[in-house]
């Protein structure tokens, strides 16, 4: 058996809650992960069942590496949505409907007896990019995550803007056109409708009507109604010009959109990060080009668009980022 060098730095623990699983992960003072797992979360059994998860996924991290339960100074939690960030306290999340006004922090802290904090993934995670990421070494950054949904986390002087009452970034759903689709979140034209994973797969149906000719028809099996955004990405990837189209759309829905929070916040930097973040990555340097058409910021080219340093573990990254 390989001998385990003993743990004398001071480490946290990350730990990501989403409605199907728990991650957790061991992580140091540089951001490196360490050790991580992941176990099922049960969301819709009773609240002590669901924090059962979030104690085993911890316990888990023990077990791989025994030496860190005396190095750990401290417990970060990232868990949906709506939540009180200063008390620690989840409050009625949909995607978790066995915790309803859960002191998530205080049960925790209870259980470990250390320091416990709990905030959003996309706060966190831009935290964690402004501590060791991509975002290392600049005051003021904002994040985007792009996914099936589109998020955000706003850092200003080291610290996480959470607004009057923690609600703050909600960047996904600022509204760039009116009179667009309509979001899940009832508003009409949010970014998140026009620019996020489905709408990428629903803009590449529209376009393959009267036997257009295109490779993520293929990769569907021939089926429009099957279509996702991983099929517009390949065909973009191997050059297919429907697919081009549609991603430069997205690439100009999402200029308009950073233009907007250039004027309201003039970060140092934008980091994006999220499931088609890698996918979006060659148009960046494009659209901090053409920023100015979007922004009464003459300047705001001059902010850099990058990826972000976390990929799958941005959540474990961020709530250990919580403290960091």
């Amino acid at each position: 058996m390989m001998r385990v060098s003993p743990i004398h730095k001071p480490m946290i623990i990350g730990v990501d809650i989403g409605g199907t699983k728990v991650a957790a992960g061991l992580v140091d003072s540089t951001g490196e992960i360490t050790h991580k797992t992941r176990v099922p979360m049960s969301p819709a059994g009773d609240a002590a069942a669901g924090f059962a998860a979030v104690v085993n996924a911890i316990e888990a991290i023990f077990a791989l590496a025994p030496d860190a339960r005396a190095a750990v100074t401290g417990i970060g939690l990232c868990a949906p949505g709506p939540l009180d960030p200063k008390t620690g306290v989840v409050l009625n999340p949909p995607n978790l409907p066995c915790w309803r006004g859960f002191p998530l922090a205080a049960e925790t802290q209870r259980a470990f007896s250390v320091p416990a904090k709990v905030d959003n993934d996309a706060n966190a995670a831009g935290l964690a990019e402004y501590l060791w990421g991509a975002g290392r070494g600049y005051a003021n950054l904002f994040y985007g995550t792009l996914g099936t949904g589109i998020g955000a986390g706003i850092v200003l002087n080291g610290k996480i803007h959470h607004g009057r009452t923690g609600s703050a970034a909600e960047g996904g759903h600022v509204t760039i056109d009116y009179r667009g689709p309509r979001c899940a979140c009832g508003k009409y034209g949010c970014i998140e409708a026009l620019a996020a994973g489905p709408a990428i797969a629903q803009r590449a149906r529209g376009k393959l009507v009267d036997g257009v000719p295109s490779r993520i028809l293929d990769l569907a099996a021939g089926d429009p109604d099957q279509i996702r955004t991983e099929h517009v990405g390949q065909a973009f990837r191997e050059g297919d010009a429907v697919a081009t189209e549609v991603m430069e759309e997205t690439a100009f829905l999402l200029t308009v959109w950073l233009g907007n929070v250039v004027d309201l916040l003039e970060p140092d930097i934008i980091v994006i990060g999220g499931g088609i973040a890698q996918l979006m990555s060659p148009f960046f340097a494009g659209m901090s080009r053409n920023m100015p058409k979007w922004s009464i910021n003459q300047r705001s080219n001059e902010i850099p668009i990058v990826m972000a340093r976390y990929g799958a573990d941005a959540g474990i990254a961020g709530a250990a980022a919580l403290c960091g």
